[in-house]
């Protein structure tokens, strides 16, 4: 890996540092994200049902399109950065 050369690049660099320090320390990282997980992907069930009036597997299959689309767009916009960077 080269030497970071912007700020982006270090806090990249830091950011991953810190990632691997952590794995280092816990016994199951999987476990100690999984709080997190929990939390980040019940948003898409509140997105999609705010008032809680589904039933539990309809809420869940939208939820499920819901998380689908945003990692779509998600991508969408890193393929969009991408090209800006290639055509510099």
């Amino acid at each position: 890996m080269s030497t970071p050369s912007s700020d982006k690049e270090r806090r990249v660099l830091h950011a991953r540092m810190a990632a691997h320090t952590l794995h280092a320390r816990v016994e199951d990282p999987t476990a100690h994200t999984a709080p997190a997980r929990k939390v980040f992907l019940s948003r898409f069930e509140r997105e999609v049902d705010p008032e809680g009036l589904l039933e539990p597997q309809e809420r869940a299959r939208r939820a499920e399109h819901a998380k689908k689309a945003y990692f779509l767009k998600l991508a969408a916009a890193s393929s969009k950065s991408r090209s800006k960077k290639r055509q510099k």
